[in-house]
Parts: structure tokens; C-alpha cells; sequence
């Protein structure tokens, strides 16, 4: 990390210094951490997912509904014992099914340590990196032990989308490099959200995906968008997904020939899960998921 070059990005700052792009400097940050029901259902599984909402993200979404420790920084510094102290508890207290690291990239070191320290003590689980996609291959490779699952997103097929709404230069070649590197190397699931205005480029991910490399891999279309933080005043960004997007990403879905995955039911959104991250002050315990298999 002295230079920082973990995520594509690769802003080179010296994290003992002064903070990075994403704002992460040289220790863990988290926000919440407990089981998660509500991901998709082999990460769920019967216990739950043991998620950790790391603080700070490699992008600067102007929907992200997780702003207040994503963009803003919210939660508490901890050491890395007590990183490792918090995955042992929810291993063998709440005996989740895995670990599941929500956003992890620029704390990937501090992890891969606690890691290793619950390895000696016979505590292991399988861990799933949940990301937005927007990744370095070098850096996958290197901290490939913390990737028993990739839950990747594939949010845009325009860079020019991607530096407009997620600041993320070379976001495209990035994301789907990481997915790609994935497929060959991991257990992969495949977030596509449907972003209002947007729909195209969701169905030219999915077209990428079934021709690149396969229409096998498991899918999960997304209808949960609301408009949030800064979106709220950017226009398409400022509405809803009507419903004939979320059909055209679907049927895309199926025309392409993806029969593995989830679709959410876009009548049946509850904006109050829509906006969990923004209202998130206490435990947040059991979501619905709300997806259909396809």
C-alpha cells in the first residue's frame, strides 16, 4: 500500500501519509457487520452470510446508497486483531455459512492478515469478495485466498458512463477483466443493475457475458435501483427504473440464454430495503432478497 496501487485506479499514495482516492489511509475502517439474508441464495444459504461493510469504496457512485460510510467514511478504525476477532465471532457465535466482504479492496492486506491468524486457530470459512467489479487482475491474483466467491458487479459498457456517474476511469475493461479473471479462477455470480436511462448498456453486458465467455454463469438482475444522495437532482439518475427497462434487461436475460440466476421482481420493490444503507444506524438485520430464479 506505500504506494497504493490495489485497485485500478492505482493513485499511488502513500496510505501512512495522508488517505487514498477512495479515502481509506493505513488501517481497517468498518461500518456494520453481522449475517445478511438477503443476498443471493448460495450465498445466503441456510444460515445467512456473515457480511462486513468495510468503510470507503475505490468509486464515487452519485446513486450510492451506502454513502454515509461509502462517500462520507462513517464507522470505526479497528485493529487487525479485532477484524479478526469480528469474523471469528460470526463464524462461531452466529455460524454464518461464509464471509462475506462487502467492498474490500483497499483493506485487502489488513484482511488477508486476520485471515491468516484464524487459519492457525483451525477457524476457516470460505469468503465471497463482494465488489463493484472494478478491480485489478494483479490484485485478485495476489489476494486470490479471499475469493472463494466473486459477487462482482458489471454496471456500465460505456467508460464515458462509468467517469460520469462512478468516477472510474477504464471502469469497462476493468470490470470485465476482473470478471473474466473470475470465471477462470473462482465460484461467480454476476450482478447486472438496471440504471435508469441506461437499460442498453445493461443488455450489452449481458451480451458480452453469454459471448465472451458463457451464458452458464450465474446472473442476477437487478430492479432495486432508487434514486439517491447525489443522483437525485441528475436526470435520468433522478427516477426510477420504469417497467419496461427492467423487461428489456430481462427478456435479454433469457434471449441470451442465462438460466442460471435470480430476477427481482420490480412491482414487488419495498423502498424502505431500497434505502437501507442511507437509514442503516443499527443492526440491520434479516432482508428480503426478493428474486425469482430465472
Amino acid at each position: 500500500m506505500t504506494p497504493c496501487t490495489l485497485c485500478p485506479r492505482r493513485c499511488g499514495v502513500d496510505r501512512d501519509e495522508r488517505a487514498g482516492f477512495c479515502g481509506a489511509r493505513g488501517g481497517v475502517r468498518l461500518f456494520r457487520w453481522g449475517p445478511h439474508f438477503g443476498e443471493e441464495p448460495p450465498i445466503t444459504g441456510e444460515r445467512g452470510s456473515g457480511c462486513i461493510f468495510f468503510s470507503r469504496c475505490t468509486m464515487r457512485c452519485v446513486y450510492c446508497q451506502n454513502s454515509p460510510w461509502s462517500w462520507k467514511g462513517g464507522g470505526e478504525d479497528v485493529s487487525t486483531a479485532r477484524l479478526a476477532s469480528i469474523m471469528r465471532d460470526l463464524a462461531l457465535k452466529d455460524k454464518v455459512e461464509n464471509w462475506n466482504l462487502v467492498s474490500p479492496t483497499p483493506y485487502l492486506p489488513f484482511i488477508r492478515d486476520a485471515a491468516h491468524s484464524l487459519a492457525k486457530e483451525g477457524v476457516r470459512l470460505p469468503f465471497v469478495w463482494n465488489s463493484s467489479g472494478y478491480e485489478r487482475v494483479e490484485t485478485l491474483e495476489e489476494y486470490r485466498e479471499l475469493c472463494d466467491w466473486a459477487l462482482f458487479d458489471l454496471r456500465y459498457s460505456s467508460d464515458e458512463t462509468a467517469k460520469k456517474f462512478s468516477s472510474t476511469p477504464g471502469y469497462v475493461a476493468a470490470a470485465r477483466s476482473a470478471v473474466k479473471w473470475a470465471y477462470g479462477n473462482t465460484r461467480l455470480i454476476v450482478r447486472i443493475l438496471v440504471l435508469p436511462g441506461h437499460a442498453d448498456e445493461a443488455v450489452e453486458n449481458l451480451a458480452w457475458l453469454a459471448t465472451e465467455l458463457s451464458p452458464e454463469i450465474p446472473v442476477s438482475v437487478m430492479s432495486q435501483y432508487t434514486s439517491a444522495y447525489l443522483a437525485k437532482d441528475m436526470p435520468p439518475l433522478d427516477r426510477s427504473v420504469t417497467q419496461e427497462e427492467y423487461d428489456e434487461v430481462a427478456e435479454a436475460a433469457q434471449d441470451f440464454g442465462f438460466a442460471n440466476g435470480w430476477l427481482q421482481d420490480l412491482s414487488a420493490s419495498d423502498p424502505s430495503l431500497a434505502f437501507l444503507g442511507e437509514n442503516m444506524t443499527g443492526e440491520y438485520g434479516k432482508v428480503g432478497s426478493g428474486r425469482a430464479a430465472l
